[in-house]
């Protein structure tokens, strides 16, 4: 077997009176038919060269074409862990050993308490861009439409809602699952989801009774200022001494401080409104002029503070409801008994705490996909055709904004949407 020059496939000449199934599938041939005639005494094998074929898997699959959602899970059972179960439970085995022993937990920062130096640029960088995120996406709201569902969570993004009979809502079966249009806001694309602001997050939990004596400020806020970033109105405590833990018990918090009072509501207000999108309601934003561009640095700014988020949420501990969509910026969640959802009246009310997600903190909100604002609106009869991809991504897509490579699996753009007689055609 002899390589032509600057070729990258093999030429094997094999000499047979009949078919030799043996020597093609050596040759990752396809073995002739049983009762085929064979009329060539001379047959041409081409192979492709194994690295080269090689690489274009390993390319594929970095780059595949599709890739399903997130699975929806059900509302009548617990979300998984985020940390193996068998992992936790070795860590707590080794925790009680060592209590067992009077020997203190060895802490790293920041889990005793203390700051993580390199992280604390990342904690600016992130609430640089979560202004800009902000302050974008209620401009690009006076270009792009937002429609929200009345009776479900459902929202679309475009010119007018679709027609995907999905609704499970109030009332859903006189309205044959069609969703009940009405105008959408920021609130709809960009999920708010908020924390109690801490003073010491290491210091007294939270009760019920003393819920309503902390501010409920977004939990991307309350990360970054326990990871470094001082606002007067938010102040935290910034320890010297890290704190002492015998297995799960604290046994030096480094003293209590006394907690400074808060801001009145109205010395707050403007800083809100760069930071919570209900301030952002309120105020009137003024409409772009170049959208494209306002497109493209809100969408840099929505990826820049989900990959920063991220970071800091490997060394900082944040906190998720395995029920609801509570969340909780801080060492262990605190006791209010807020929690409605699955069996509630057996925890009393309370939140089921485990390890939080990106996702948890950030919700991506999937909407479907729109390849053409202007053409008919999305139908139930071509649904496993279309995409879908973030509000935030969707928006700023619809804008003027160019897809970014990670949402195009999602949004099924190598797809061809059939017409509606042509579905049923379709294998």
């Amino acid at each position: 077997m002899e390589a032509l020059p600057n070729k990258s496939v093999y030429f094997s000449l094999l000499e047979i009176k009949r078919p030799n199934t043996s020597r093609l599938v050596k040759l990752g041939c396809q073995p002739l038919r049983r009762n085929a005639r064979v009329s060539l005494r001379t047959s041409t094998c081409v192979c492709e060269d194994p690295s080269h074929s090689s690489t274009i898997i390993k390319k594929y699959d970095r780059h595949p074409q599709n890739v399903d959602l997130p699975p929806i899970l059900p509302k009548n059972k617990k979300k998984p862990y985020a940390v193996p179960l068998k992992k936790m439970q070795r860590v707590a085995r080794q925790d009680k050993k060592l209590a067992q022993m009077g020997m203190e937990k060895p802490l790293d920062p920041p889990k005793n308490g203390l700051l993580v130096p390199e992280l604390i640029p990342v904690a600016y960088e992130v609430l640089e861009h979560w202004k800009v995120l902000i302050r974008g996406l209620s401009q690009l709201l006076h270009v792009v439409t937002v429609y929200g569902c009345s009776k479900c969570p459902e929202i679309h993004v475009g010119p007018v809602g679709h027609n995907i009979q999905d609704c499970s809502g109030t009332g859903s079966e006189r309205r044959r699952s069609h969703h009940s249009w009405v105008k959408g806001s920021i609130n709809d694309v960009l999920v708010p989801i908020e924390s109690y602001h801490l003073f010491d997050p290491f210091g007294r939990r939270i009760k019920h009774e003393t819920r309503f004596d902390y501010d409920r400020i977004p939990a991307v806020v309350e990360l970054c200022i326990q990871a470094g970033i001082d606002i007067p109105e938010y102040p935290s405590r910034r320890r010297t001494t890290p704190v002492r833990m015998l297995g799960k018990k604290v046994i030096d918090h480094g003293g209590f401080v006394e907690e400074p009072k808060p801001y009145r509501a109205e010395d707050c207000i403007s800083l809100l409104a760069e930071l919570d999108t209900y301030e952002t309601l309120k105020a009137q934003s003024p409409v772009p002029s170049d959208t494209r561009r306002l497109a493209e640095r809100t969408l840099k700014a929505y990826s820049s503070v989900r990959s920063g988020v991220r970071r800091l949420m490997r060394k900082y501990t944040v906190k998720a409801c395995g029920y609801c969509s509570e969340v909780h910026v801080g060492p262990w969640g605190h006791n209010a008994k807020l929690c409605g959802a699955f069996k509630h009246q057996w925890r009393d009310g309370k939140h089921g705490w485990q390890d939080a997600t990106i996702d948890e903190v950030i919700p991506p909100n999937y909407v479907w996909h729109l390849r053409d604002p202007d053409g008919p609106p999305l139908t139930s009869a071509l649904k496993r055709f279309y995409g879908k991809a973030p509000a935030v991504v969707e928006l700023c897509v619809q804008a003027g904004a160019e897809i970014p490579d990670s949402y195009r699996p999602m949004m099924r753009l190598d797809i061809v949407v059939p017409d509606t007689d042509e579905a049923r055609f379709v294998a």
